[in-house]
């Protein structure tokens, strides 16, 4: 992911534009799913298969949208260390959150102590990469 934010943003700096970067990328990569997909034995499910998935189970490509783009903006503000360590800081958080609750299917796993004191001990991590 480092390289991939170190070429979109190099990208986003030639072209001067993000969201026309943040397109190219996802296009390049649409391509070589394309590619990947010719060449899979898997076989496609029916049309109707479609209509029985709920609509928010679609939405993965727009937050992968988000993500490229906000890591394309940023990564040459603050650098690939400090947007690393806080998207990893984050993920860790929201993971917690998501195993505690069992959001999205997860399967259900407790906020102990154990894991409080690692998620601090991350924030501190971040905390520390980022001083200036």
């Amino acid at each position: 992911m480092t390289v991939q934010s170190g070429i979109n943003a190099q990208l986003r700096a030639a072209i001067n534009h993000p969201f026309l970067a943040a397109f190219i990328s996802f296009v390049g990569g649409t391509i070589a799913l394309a590619v990947l997909l010719l060449f899979s034995k898997q076989a496609f499910p029916s049309l109707s298969a479609y209509s029985d998935i709920s609509w928010y189970k679609f939405t993965g490509g727009l937050l992968g949208v988000f993500v490229v783009t906000v890591v394309l903006l940023s990564v040459q503000e603050i650098g690939a260390s400090n947007m690393f360590v806080l998207i990893i800081a984050g993920q860790l958080f929201t993971a917690v959150l998501m195993d505690h609750f069992g959001v999205l299917g997860m399967k259900e796993s407790p906020i102990t102590l154990q894991k409080m004191i690692g998620l601090v001990c991350l924030i501190v991590g971040a905390w520390l990469v980022n001083r200036k």
